[in-house]
């Protein structure tokens, strides 16, 4: 026996149809928050920055290690100076005396080398100290940026659930107004071909956009009133009303 509802209730797919685009469309736009393509690219961001801040960290790291090792080598020739120069001080000896001399002479050029580098590597360190707090601050900045831009998605998203659920809601309960075959056949044509429904304005169906001509609008004049009728380009259920222009 072929499936038949009274207009009335086929009317009733109708605002099915329509709360189920609403929930669709709720569905792409939580998908599509700019808020969410706001927290991806932070968090994008937040690797590219973290590598970056460990990276100048690390070469901060080296350099301080390498200015530990200058000053240390600069303290022991320091010493050595120190204690050569006490020997010739207290040295008779004229071969000894010369001896402290050339050596003397090669710790102060050591140590004059040494200090250069020192030097180096102290610019190097401030330069590479003012680039880590450079970083440091980055770090901060973004991660208060990140969660700013969480914060806003999750309340745009608490905004999309509360109007899915109202129209989930209302979907249930005409849901509840339709027969369970009709209803049926509905989600089966949604779940095919993207419309379970469609009105028939003036001669177009509104899930295809094509105007009925010919034979398929004869079969639609001829059908009874309660015979449930299939769109002949979209597949969904064809809505008949005084809008329809037969």
């Amino acid at each position: 026996m072929a499936l038949t509802a009274s207009p009335e209730t086929q009317a009733l797919l109708l605002d099915l149809q329509r709360l189920d685009t609403l929930l669709t469309q709720v569905a792409y736009r939580a998908r599509t928050l700019p808020e969410r393509a706001a927290v991806t690219a932070l968090r994008e961001d937040a690797e590219r920055i973290r590598v970056a801040s460990a990276e100048t960290n690390g070469h901060l790291e080296d350099a301080r290690i390498e200015l530990g090792r200058v000053e240390s080598d600069v303290t022991v020739v320091e010493k050595r100076i120190a204690r050569d120069t006490e020997r010739l001080q207290a040295s008779s000896s004229v071969k000894d005396i010369q001896g402290l001399e050339h050596e003397l002479g090669s710790l102060r050029s050591r140590l004059g080398d040494l200090e250069e580098i020192q030097l180096a590597v102290m610019e190097r360190v401030e330069l590479l100290e003012a680039a880590s707090n450079g970083a440091r601050e980055t770090l901060e900045a973004h991660a208060a940026a990140l969660t700013a831009a969480q914060q806003a998605l999750e309340t745009a998203l608490a905004v999309l659930v509360a109007e899915r659920d109202h129209a989930a809601a209302d979907r249930a309960t005409v849901a509840e107004r339709v027969p369970p075959e009709l209803l049926a056949l509905y989600d089966k044509q949604r779940e095919r071909y993207g419309a379970g429904a469609s009105l028939l304005r003036a001669r177009v169906s509104g899930a295809s956009g094509v105007t009925l001509t010919g034979s398929d609008l004869d079969a639609v004049r001829r059908a009874a009133p309660d015979a449930i009728l299939l769109c002949p380009d979209s597949n969904a259920i064809l809505v008949r009303t005084a809008e329809s222009g037969l």
